[in-house]
């Protein structure tokens, strides 16, 4: 069996390197957190495109509000103070394929759009296939933004403004989404993750570590939602709220019942 090799990072008495570069050097103060992401995570040299379009897809990813991943981490923040980076985490595990993450299950789709034949066709087959089986378009719809997610709107404009990218990921949601009305018979807005899906095909993301930048995003989100809960603490709410909301139905007794036993 070949040994396991890594080209990330390798230590020396006076230093640091980072893949071929040396951390002190040339990095620290000369290049930004982003550029510094980007190869380490794509192994190759940041362009201005891809920084700008990285960026773009960060500060949209970054924060949700109160959405499961926000609860999570406040709630554990709440009963263990001590373990900030456990309620960071705890919130990171609801970035998955109903939240935040759903950009790599529209990735999936586009990369069939493109590598079809006929593009349209597959779009519409793609349209077909998913309001016949009932289930959930990834990046289309969204509860609160409507006639279009206004995030979306943005990020493909930005990328349709570029001239460094090809467009290719970014012409195969858009006929995905012009099959989708069709299909449905009404529009259905492209939300933030499928355009998200769309920009990071753009500059070579693999479909399978997409998710990877919505969950750095998503933790730099995560501490602010910790640093709000130290100034303004809302877990205990969240939990006695719940806990009133949603009835008890067995046949033991409930706190009401025993108010004013001895």
């Amino acid at each position: 069996m070949k040994t396991p090799e890594t080209r990330l990072c390798a230590h020396h008495l006076t230093g640091m390197s980072y893949r071929d570069v040396d951390l002190v050097e040339d990095l620290i103060g000369k290049k930004t957190f982003t550029e510094v992401m980007i190869m380490q995570i794509l192994g190759r040299e940041a362009r201005p495109v891809d920084l700008r379009i990285v960026d773009a897809v960060l500060v949209t990813l970054m924060e949700h509000g109160m959405t499961p991943s926000a609860i999570a981490t406040r709630l554990i923040y709440m009963s263990a103070p001590e373990n900030l980076q456990g309620a960071v985490a705890s919130g990171l595990m609801a970035v998955g394929s109903q939240f935040v993450g759903t950009m790599e299950n529209c990735s999936r789709l586009l990369d069939r759009i493109r590598q079809a034949a006929d593009g349209q066709a597959e779009a519409l087959a793609i349209a077909r296939e998913f309001r016949e089986s009932r289930r959930a378009l990834p990046g289309f719809g969204h509860h609160l933004h409507k006639p279009d997610d206004p995030r979306s709107i943005k990020l493909l404009a930005l990328a349709e403004a570029e001239p460094d990218l090809a467009g290719d990921a970014v012409k195969a949601l858009r006929l995905l989404a012009a099959a989708v009305d069709t299909t449905y018979g009404k529009h259905i807005t492209i939300n933030a993750t499928g355009a998200v899906a769309a920009l990071l095909s753009e500059i070579g993301v693999p479909t399978d570590l997409m998710r990877g930048f919505a969950v750095i995003s998503r933790a730099a989100g995560l501490v602010s939602h910790v640093a709000e809960e130290q100034q303004s603490p809302s877990g205990r709410y969240i939990w006695e709220t719940i806990d009133h909301a949603i009835p008890y139905v067995g046949a033991g007794k409930t706190r009401e019942q025993g108010e004013g036993q001895p």
